[in-house]
């Protein structure tokens, strides 16, 4: 496609992204600022940024795409959404709807050691999230960082089982300045609740409990120099989400779902309740996403189709892969051995390093050897 052909589909594009405009101000989301940056590729891609303020409706994203996309000459859109800074001041357009949380007042110094902190979260229990958190961290350390990966799932601490660790952590350090020394299985650094409590002992508790425990993981554990610490949150947008975001600056969360309705259903809410607490949400994974008969070779979809990747549309974030259902998944989880690292060659291990890849991409997680 020729330079004129694309300054042509520019200012087509430009001209119908002014007819977006906010359902209170009024405002276009030209004339607002909201989209930046815009440019058309070769292939035919129109790609801009779009700075979602305190105050736009979900639909404002989708909205802009979906008035490019009918441009004549675009072949596909592409659309970074960038969040107010958190602390930023509030102006009236900005002011906080009901409901919202406040932006958080992060401690950097909470896990001085890690370079990028990022959380795998869900709308609802049982699609895989702490599946994705185990093989993405033991990918990510296959690859030479150093990963670590704290289990905050409070009610369902299964990180202990997925690395097949029933050691007690050790108490290392001064008397006064005691931290907890994390485990080490598969070249990750693990910490959990697990890892603490006797076998089938429940966690019984209430949220400011969990609040402080949180904390206690992040500061009183020597995480030591970590590339990236994954952080395996419990499933929903409860008290366990609200107290990290609001004590530590994560680099972005990624949402698992199945492609079942019930499941993007629940983790659009998700999506939502972090967008609110100016959390950046990396993008979508789509585990589960089909099942291929190893006796005949027929694929089933048993939680439905590509669900994962609509819902990545609809809210305008990135699509970062579909884990196929297989049996090795689930038996390397009861194992204590990854995927990754069991059957590295499967196609869900294949789908998993390439999650992990993604991620690493989008928040610039590398290696210290390699900037050493």
């Amino acid at each position: 496609m020729q330079a004129s052909e694309r300054d042509a589909i520019l200012r087509r594009v430009a001209a119908a992204l002014t007819t977006v405009h906010h359902p209170v101000t009024g405002d276009d989301v030209v004339s607002s600022g909201r989209v930046r940056e815009m440019e058309v590729l070769e292939d035919g891609t129109v790609r801009f940024k779009f700075a979602l303020q305190a105050d736009d409706p979900g639909t404002l994203v989708r909205q802009a795409r979906a008035a490019a996309e009918k441009v004549e000459g675009v072949q596909k859109v592409k659309i970074d959404i960038s969040l107010p800074a958190a602390g930023a001041p509030q102006t009236k357009k900005q002011a906080l709807r009901a409901g919202n949380v406040p932006a958080p007042t992060p401690n950097a110094s909470l896990v001085p050691g890690a370079r990028h902190i990022i959380a795998v979260s869900s709308g609802k229990g049982g699609v895989g999230k702490s599946t994705v958190a185990v093989n993405v961290a033991t990918a990510l350390a296959q690859s030479g960082r150093r990963v670590g990966l704290l289990d905050a799932d409070i009610y369902g601490p299964n990180v202990p089982t997925m690395f097949g660790e029933t050691r007690k952590p050790r108490v290392i350090g001064e008397k006064g300045r005691e931290k907890m020394e994390p485990l080490d299985a598969h070249g990750v650094r693990l910490m959990s609740l697990g890892f603490l409590l006797e076998e089938g002992q429940a966690a019984i508790m209430r949220g400011p409990m969990i609040a402080g425990i949180l904390k206690q993981f992040l500061s009183e554990v020597e995480w030591g120099e970590l590339d990236v610490l994954i952080v395996d949150m419990p499933p929903g947008t409860g008290d366990a989400q609200l107290s990290l975001v609001q004590t530590i600056r994560l680099d972005g969360v990624v949402m698992v779902t199945t492609p079942q309705d019930v499941s993007t259903g629940d983790v659009l809410r998700g999506i939502r309740m972090f967008e609110r607490t100016n959390t950046r949400v990396l993008g979508v994974v789509e585990n589960m996403s089909g099942f291929i008969c190893p006796c005949c070779g027929q694929r089933y979809e048993i939680f439905g189709r590509a669900g994962g990747r609509r819902l990545a549309e609809q809210t305008g974030v990135d699509f970062l892969g579909e884990i196929p259902l297989e049996i090795p998944v689930r038996e390397g989880g009861d194992a204590g051995v990854p995927i990754v690292l069991g059957q590295p060659e499967s196609p869900a291990a294949l789908a998993l390093r390439e999650v992990a890849d993604a991620i690493a991409t989008r928040v610039g997680i590398v290696a210290a050897a390699a900037t050493a």
